[in-house]
């Protein structure tokens, strides 16, 4: 497998834009955000998330709560988020701790 099954890999911190509206208003599509690894994120956390049936496709979801193995996780925008009620539970890769560009500002719960 490439770097994409764990995406920090190498560091800690990495920088992610975003890409689609389903964590509006939270997050806009091109908002570049900064993301930690961590082991066990909370519930409410914004997450950045694979899929055994999209592998290496990273996306960035909302945590809700632990479930089957992996994390129940939501878009913000329910019409317009592929999320854990299609896809089942997600591996969590990192916690998004703040919007770096075009609005700095830090993600609260």
């Amino acid at each position: 497998m490439t770097d994409r099954a764990d995406p920090f890999r190498r560091l800690p911190l990495r920088r992610l834009r975003v890409r689609g509206a389903s964590m509006s208003p939270t997050l806009s599509p091109g908002d570049v955000v900064l993301v930690h690894k961590v082991h066990t994120p909370k519930p409410g956390d914004v997450v950045v998330v694979t899929w055994p049936h999209r592998p290496g496709q990273l996306s960035v979801k909302r945590a809700l709560y632990e479930a089957g193995g992996g994390w129940h996780v939501v878009g913000d925008l329910a019409a317009h988020s592929t999320d854990s009620r299609v896809l089942g539970p997600a591996t969590v890769h990192g916690v998004v701790l703040a919007r770096l560009w075009p609005r700095p500002a830090r993600l609260s719960r």
